[in-house]
């Protein structure tokens, strides 16, 4: 399975973009090689989306505005591009995205969803819309979660998932209800805990995996949506400047270019050293789908010891 294509240099201080054609013929070439990559794993795959019931779409936004169904993974950019979906249905001269707050960006229920429309009419908007989705190296998504949601978790992360993994794998008892009382105590699960947490059968039968952690394949049904393009976070910017390019609307918006510190691949094998070699290997069955369906590499480096 081909690793991401890049298409971008990073020199310390800042990106090194290709010529513009080459640009254009190396993004041309990756869509080519990430859209054939989905036809032959998906080859087998005899369902359709039908056979889905609506809480299976409620990663689909749909913008009637511009002809677009975008699907969302959390930890892939998904702030950033809802926010550029936002300015776009906002009206000329579209405003930066980056003046939209987080929280508010996150509110369900400023979108339009797919799920929401007769079926009749999603067919219809899959058929005819463009849709789109970002992934991204599914161990690097994981750690990047475990960060933001074991680390800086909020009341609804804390209640739900910190304080119930705690329980269960640190065997801690009458642990406060409040997250502010635990950050202060400084109460968190270790990465290997939450692994656990993700291995533990117990966890899929009674709570499903929540988005945050749940495999991309079963957000976005690439076996199911036939997707006019396919970004990788690794490539962002590049695959962000194809995709609006692609709609037509590169002379209109940006999409906010990404400052923060991301999860690098390298660091990967740093996090796993706590984790036993047995628990990789279930851990990379577990998102083996992710790894194949999107053109990941398999991390020898932490299954082959």
């Amino acid at each position: 399975i081909p690793a991401p294509l890049t298409g971008l240099s990073y020199f310390g201080c800042g990106w090194s973009q290709p010529p513009t054609s080459l640009f254009a013929l190396r993004s041309t070439k990756q869509q080519r090689l990430r859209q054939d990559l989905l036809r032959r794993n998906c080859a087998a795959v005899n369902l359709s989306l039908e056979d889905l019931n609506s809480t299976y779409l409620n990663n689909f936004i749909v913008d009637d505005k511009h002809g677009i169904i975008y699907c969302y993974i959390p930890k892939v950019a998904c702030t950033n591009w809802k926010r550029t979906l936002i300015a776009l249905n906002s009206s000329k001269p579209y405003p930066d995205p980056m003046s939209f707050e987080q929280r508010w960006v996150h509110n369900f229920d400023r979108f339009k969803h797919l799920k929401n429309f007769p079926q009749a009419e999603r067919k219809e908007k899959l058929q005819h819309y463009t849709k789109f989705l970002f992934v991204r190296d599914p161990f690097v998504r994981l750690i990047s979660a475990y960060r933001d949601k074991m680390q800086h978790y909020d009341q609804y992360f804390y209640k739900g998932y910190v304080r119930v993994i705690l329980q269960l794998y640190k065997n801690q008892t009458n642990l406060t209800y409040s997250h502010e009382v635990a950050k202060k105590k400084g109460l968190q699960p270790s990465f290997y805990d939450f692994i656990q947490y993700l291995l533990d059968p117990r966890t899929e039968r009674y709570a499903s995996f929540e988005p945050h952690w749940r495999q991309m394949h079963r957000l976005c049904h690439p076996c199911l949506v036939e997707y006019d393009f396919v970004g990788h976070q690794e490539t962002l910017q590049e695959d962000a400047q194809e995709l609006l390019k692609m709609l037509k609307l590169e002379d209109d918006i940006k999409f906010p270019p990404s400052y923060e510190n991301m999860t690098s691949t390298d660091s990967v094998k740093d996090w796993f050293q706590s984790v036993p070699l047995e628990d990789r290997r279930k851990l990379y069955k577990v998102y083996e789908k992710d790894f194949q369906l999107f053109g990941y590499r398999r991390p020898t480096e932490l299954l082959d010891e």
